[in-house]
């Protein structure tokens, strides 16, 4: 390929060279690389002919400059410092990502199967089960694979894809907190009306927009990170395609795509909490006016599971995204992603749910009705 457009190209510089105009192209992307390249080259001599010095120029370049712009695959080096305990991280990540898949079914299950439980809180606590599942989804299968792997790579639209499903169902997740913060707002301020103001199309289009958010930025977020040159190096300090791992792989980018990157980090981030914050400061306002301590404290007890959700996910979020890139490292952010793509989905249905009176009563009559239907 690169010695056909040579050819090419020699062609081109002859007919021009014989005109007089071969420089009055150098403005251009290509003509100014090769440009540089035959001006720091020491075939530039007296005895040459200025067109054949530049046809000899890109001949001696042109493969190397395809085959560094052509990143086909990336490679994973998120554990290999590990070497030597990656088969327990696979028995211990495939415990845990196994526990997990089995609590986050049975809460979706019982949320379906039992009519108490059709609520908007337990509608929003299913939406976000699937959300976790199918986040996790994403990243735990590739990275268990990988630990038992020689080869740790991705193919380059591979990793596209993974980081596209990956920040679309996180962005969409950091909407969902969101809206159950509101949830709880109305459930407790303004308890007569939580039926009216949180019906089922409500909640419904609640998630839409969540979704809708997520999809939005994540679409951008890819797209200009995809659309940088990447010839630098393939290796990936990471177990999956992040945001700031793959973009620090990029020969450059303009300050623009990172403010614009960061200005949507903000969007997902910062301001979905803000609007946990406001509903919740109304919500102690509100439990403060209560004269019973045991109302007051029955009040609080709906509420701590999604601030505790709230905290472990904006916390790791906002470690990872809204840092400045000059405090970027690989191995902190490793730690970090590990905890909130695995840990927080196992803790999650343990806070929102296991330790919840209402769904346990629940979980104990689908179990029983289960067993009575198959026997």
């Amino acid at each position: 390929m690169g010695a056909a457009f040579s050819d090419m190209l020699c062609h081109w510089v002859s007919i021009h060279h014989e005109k007089g105009k071969y420089q009055s192209y150098n403005s251009s992307r290509l003509w100014g690389y090769v440009n540089n390249v035959v001006l720091s080259s020491p075939c530039i001599s007296p005895s040459l002919d200025p067109g054949l010095c530049l046809c000899i120029s890109y001949v001696a370049v042109t493969t190397e400059w395809v085959n560094e712009t052509l990143v086909r695959e990336f490679v994973f080096l998120g554990f290999s410092s590990l070497a030597g305990l990656q088969r327990l991280l696979f028995v211990v990540f495939l415990l845990v990502y196994l526990f997990m898949l089995g609590t986050n079914a049975i809460i979706i299950s019982t949320i379906v199967l039992d009519r108490a439980l059709h609520t908007p809180m337990y509608f929003f606590l299913a939406v976000l089960s699937c959300s976790e599942t199918c986040y996790t989804f994403v990243i735990v299968p590739k990275m268990l694979v990988d630990l038992l792997a020689q080869k740790k790579t991705i193919s380059f639209v591979g990793c596209a894809i993974q980081m596209f499903s990956f920040l679309f169902l996180i962005c969409s997740h950091s909407f969902l907190l969101a809206a159950m913060g509101y949830d709880r707002y109305v459930a407790i301020c303004d308890p007569l009306r939580y039926t009216v103001l949180m019906g089922h199309g409500v909640c419904v289009g609640l998630v839409a927009a969540a979704c809708a958010c997520g999809f939005t930025v994540s679409l951008v977020i890819t797209s200009l990170i995809f659309h940088l040159p990447f010839h630098s190096s393939n290796q990936l300090h990471h177990f999956f395609c992040d945001v700031s791992p793959v973009l620090k792989l990029a020969s450059h980018h303009s300050h623009l795509n990172q403010l614009v990157i960061f200005v949507l980090g903000v969007f997902v981030l910062v301001i979905p909490l803000l609007l946990i914050l406001v509903s919740y400061v109304l919500i102690i306002l509100d439990i403060l006016q209560v004269p019973s301590s045991v109302g007051r404290y029955k009040a609080f007890s709906t509420c701590a599971s999604h601030l505790v959700m709230v905290t472990v996910h904006y916390g790791c979020a906002s470690f990872i995204y809204l840092r400045p890139k000059s405090n970027y490292s690989s191995s902190q952010d490793t730690l970090i992603s590990v905890s909130y793509t695995i840990l927080t989905p196992l803790f999650n249905p343990m806070i929102y749910s296991l330790r919840n009176k209402e769904f346990k009563s629940a979980l104990q009559r689908t179990m029983v009705w289960t067993s009575c239907y198959i026997n």
